[in-house]
């Protein structure tokens, strides 16, 4: 198995602290962090994949339903888990009648969040604890705030849930499945940080890299690759075709160093792991 030296590889990011991992189908292939191993991270937007798991576990017990009326009118719980509800980034009325623009949402992952908390008959977090975090074993991982941006974790638990993503043996396949794949196609919009993409393809609560022609990914990784980051420097993608997954958080808040140097990290993830 070859190996990839990722402390050299992260040695020129404009950051204090920062955590990567590579994760196979087997486990880990490679990790670095700096201070240890003990340091917390914010994952900012990356919260909304573990609040569109939660969400997306309710529908399969059926506390509710895709296709539930949630948000402005005429949009659903798919619209929302989407950012195709027409809803601003923050809290406001609608901008867009749903599913004519992917319209970037912290506000809809909110108002999702809280449709499952009221059909459940309490506290969102405490659905997440019982629907993700604890299944997933992520213990050091809290949400204490907006569902759309306030997970604070360890690169270890951000590992068990790169893990989950590429290779679903405990939230499930029918649910990962669900939130990377494809939904309501063909919407244009912005991708944060990157400029309008047409189209702009996400899934039920993972972004999806399609043929977006500016990425924080590689320009290697395939079409299918799925994932999120966040604004405090985060991200998790996962590339099936290649059997990988890649994880990162730091201490800096993304910007233009990261645009340029995470898809650097990943051509090298997958020229060295790739099968």
């Amino acid at each position: 198995m070859p190996t990839l030296d990722l402390k050299s590889e992260v040695a020129d990011w404009p950051v204090g602290r920062v955590a990567v991992a590579v994760v196979g189908p087997g486990g880990v292939l490679a990790r670095y962090e700096t201070g240890g191993g003990t340091t917390r991270f914010a994952w900012a937007s990356v919260t909304k994949v573990l609040t569109a798991l939660a969400v997306l576990d309710g529908c399969a017990d059926g506390t509710v339903r895709l296709d539930q009326p949630a948000g402005p009118p005429g949009s659903t719980i798919a619209h929302l888990l989407a950012h195709a509800s027409g809803l601003p980034e923050e809290a406001g009325p609608a901008r867009y009648p749903p599913a004519t623009r992917r319209l970037y949402s912290n506000y809809g992952y909110e108002v999702v969040a809280e449709a499952l908390a009221d059909a459940a008959g309490g506290p969102f977090a405490d659905e997440l604890v019982g629907r993700v975090l604890g299944p997933l074993r992520m213990t050091g991982t809290t949400v204490e705030g907006s569902p759309a941006s306030s997970a604070v974790g360890s690169l270890d638990d951000l590992i068990a849930l790169a893990a989950e993503l590429l290779t679903p043996a405990v939230i499930g396949p029918e649910i990962v499945g669900w939130a990377s794949t494809l939904a309501f196609p063909g919407l244009d919009g912005i991708l944060p940080g990157f400029g309008r993409q047409t189209p702009n393809d996400w899934g039920l609560g993972c972004e999806i890299k399609d043929h977006k022609t500016r990425h924080w990914t590689s320009p290697d990784n395939s079409a299918d690759t799925f994932g999120h980051f966040g604004q405090a420097g985060s991200f998790v993608w996962v590339d099936r075709s290649a059997s990988l997954a890649c994880v990162s958080l730091c201490d800096t808040n993304f910007g233009p160093w990261a645009a340029q140097l995470w898809p650097r990290l990943s051509t090298a993830v997958l020229g060295a792991y790739r099968r």
